[in-house]
């Protein structure tokens, strides 16, 4: 039975193997890690405390913007007989996921650098942006685990 392990883990080049063991480490500390360096975001101790229009606007329209954009559609394209919920998705699972939809970090962080010149606004933006992403994955992901696997419910 040894021998079998041996020939078994051996088989698989040694490379392989290690991608399989820091891929957790990879996609879920370093490389987030990578974008919040890379992002350009200066975090202060007064960030959140001088939130203004620029913030409060970001994070409104990306955590339920997106979330009322996306429900709203999926709620309408069924209405009309364009498309049906896939088999076992409840309403519930739907706006899970639209929730986390706004997390859309990259994108934003772009679309703030071409709206607004450098400076505290689109420093304010990019706080913004942040917050609506911490907020969308906390939101998005307790709203999915509460609903499981639940029977389809109308809206």
């Amino acid at each position: 039975m040894q021998r079998v392990s041996f020939l078994i883990r051996t088989s698989v080049p040694l490379t392989d193997r290690l991608l399989a063991l820091l891929h957790p480490w990879r996609s879920y500390l370093v490389v987030p890690l990578f974008a919040l360096a890379d992002a350009g975001i200066e975090l202060r101790g007064d960030s959140l405390s001088t939130a203004g229009p620029v913030m409060t606007g970001v994070v409104v329209g990306l955590v339920l913007g997106k979330t009322v954009g996306i429900t709203g559609a999926a709620w309408l394209a069924t209405r009309i007989g364009l498309a049906s919920l896939p088999e076992g998705v409840s309403w519930a699972q739907l706006v899970g996921a639209a929730v986390l939809a706004g997390i859309g970090f990259t994108v934003s962080l772009f679309v703030a650098g071409l709206a607004f010149e450098p400076g505290p606004l689109q420093g304010d933006a990019k706080v913004g942006i942040l917050l609506a992403s911490v907020l969308a994955a906390a939101v998005g992901s307790t709203v999915l685990v509460r609903c499981g696997s639940g029977a389809r419910t109308e809206p």
